[in-house]
């Protein structure tokens, strides 16, 4: 498979300026992020597979996984071009000239064949992996919580790298660097946001009816875990107790009630991702952080031993088959971050020797 460095440059808003730079977080200044690599489209719809597929199941994030292939801020960045294209058509100013600009800034080479990809393992894996998960609970859960711990590394990653690369522009110019680090208050949102997303993970399930005045409220809070590493959509529906019956509404084809979580996800959206990219933009660093905490926090539902309603045991029964799928899991995704990270420390030599 090929990887991509979890790391990118959005766009300047069309919509406003960024902040003065006294009014923003120091070590979150805007234009701050590294340059992304050029991704090919077999390979984003592969990584548009692999989202869909772990957005099935209940715990795993599909934003975690946006993070490890490396597409994460593009997907974020050209979602608002798409919104904001929208918002420009239907109330203007110059609504054809504006749709037509923010249209532009969408990534289509990425976002196209990751929709694919995402759809395509959707409508295929939905069922099977249901019963698979339900079959087999503590060994699936085993498995993802070895990746996605393992997957942590990677906003890690990127807040450091961020901050070198900066200091190190700075340096050369001749500006102070001293407050291109993590601080104190960097620390403490990371452990607030690891234990709101922990106690968040241990309610117990809800058992609703799938009534549209439900149903469209619980999507557009479900897709925000599209877009936030840590959070998994499918858990949040089982919270919600639509777990079930959005993944038979999808294995049965069943329009009806599809439309209608189509529309709760596309209002959720509107709001979550242009937040997401004014918040990337303006304060990446904190917003790196709070992630990554979000992310730990999230572990505490891949947690192998637990019941229906979510209480945790110590580990019991299959214990030696159960961990040796977390470090199975864990070895996988850190390969991918190793490879990920020697892609990265390659370009950016290749880019000092040009």
């Amino acid at each position: 498979m090929e990887v991509t460095p979890a790391m990118s440059a959005p766009e300047p808003a069309s919509a406003s300026a960024p902040e003065p730079a006294s009014a923003q977080d120091p070590a979150s200044a805007p234009g701050s992020v590294p340059e992304q690599r050029r991704t090919s489209v077999p390979g984003n719809a592969l990584r548009g597979a692999l989202i869909g597929t772990v957005e099935t199941v209940p715990g795993v994030s599909g934003g975690t996984v946006a993070l490890v292939v490396g597409i994460y801020h593009q997907i974020i960045d050209s979602a608002s071009h798409v919104v904001s294209a929208v918002r420009r058509l239907l109330l203007g100013p110059e609504r054809l000239l504006g749709f037509r600009e923010e249209l532009a800034g969408v990534q289509w080479k990425v976002v196209l064949p990751v929709a694919i990809g995402m759809l395509l393992a959707v409508f295929s894996v939905a069922g099977p992996v249901a019963d698979a998960f339900e079959a087999h609970p503590e060994r699936m859960r085993g498995l993802f919580f070895g990746m996605v711990l393992a997957s942590v590394a990677v906003p890690v990653r990127m807040i450091l790298h961020d901050l070198r690369s900066r200091r190190a522009r700075a340096g050369a110019a001749g500006e102070a660097t001293s407050h291109l680090r993590l601080r104190p208050y960097h620390l403490l949102a990371g452990v607030a946001a690891a234990v709101a997303t922990f106690l968040l993970v241990s309610l117990p399930p809800a058992d609703v009816e799938a009534h549209p005045a439900v149903l469209v409220p619980a999507a557009a809070v479900a897709v925000s875990a599209l877009v936030l590493p840590g959070l998994s959509g499918s858990f949040l529906l089982l919270t919600f107790g639509l777990y079930e019956p959005t993944l038979r509404a999808v294995d049965n084809r069943d329009l009806g009630y599809l439309s209608i979580f189509m529309l709760g996800m596309v209002l959720g959206m509107i709001v979550v991702v242009k937040v997401l990219k004014w918040l990337l933009e303006h304060r990446h660093t904190i917003t790196m952080v709070v992630l990554t905490g979000v992310m730990v926090g999230g572990l505490r539902s891949l947690w192998p031993w637990q019941d229906e309603m979510r209480r945790v045991f110590a580990p019991s029964g299959e214990v030696g088959l159960i961990f040796g799928l977390m470090a199975l899991g864990l070895v996988v995704v850190a390969a991918l971050v190793w490879l990920d990270a020697r892609l990265v420390a390659a370009q950016e030599r290749e880019a000092r020797t040009t």
